[in-house]
């Protein structure tokens, strides 16, 4: 991933994009030296479903009681408590 200042992108905004698009380079633009945004290609933009299978592969699906437990515990949150608005 490439580092890139914002008046860096500003100056070079085409080539930057072309490259995002057609060689699939990212970059990470940088204001003041702090991160601000990332460019990548759009179809990169999530995971794809071999990519979601391989970071949650290994997981236990839940047991028996696992819904009754969600359930319950929503319960006990009751509901949230709203400000009342000044007439």
């Amino acid at each position: 991933m490439t580092t890139i200042t914002a008046t860096q992108l500003a100056k070079s905004l085409s080539d930057v994009l072309n490259r995002v698009r057609y060689r699939g380079e990212e970059f990470v633009v940088e204001r003041n030296g702090e991160a601000v945004a990332r460019l990548v290609p759009a179809t990169c933009a999530g995971i794809t479903a071999s990519e979601l299978v391989q970071r949650v592969g290994d997981l236990a699906t839940p047991g028996d009681g696992f819904a009754d437990a969600l359930e319950a515990a929503q319960q006990l949150q009751g509901l949230p408590a709203f400000p009342e608005w000044p007439f």
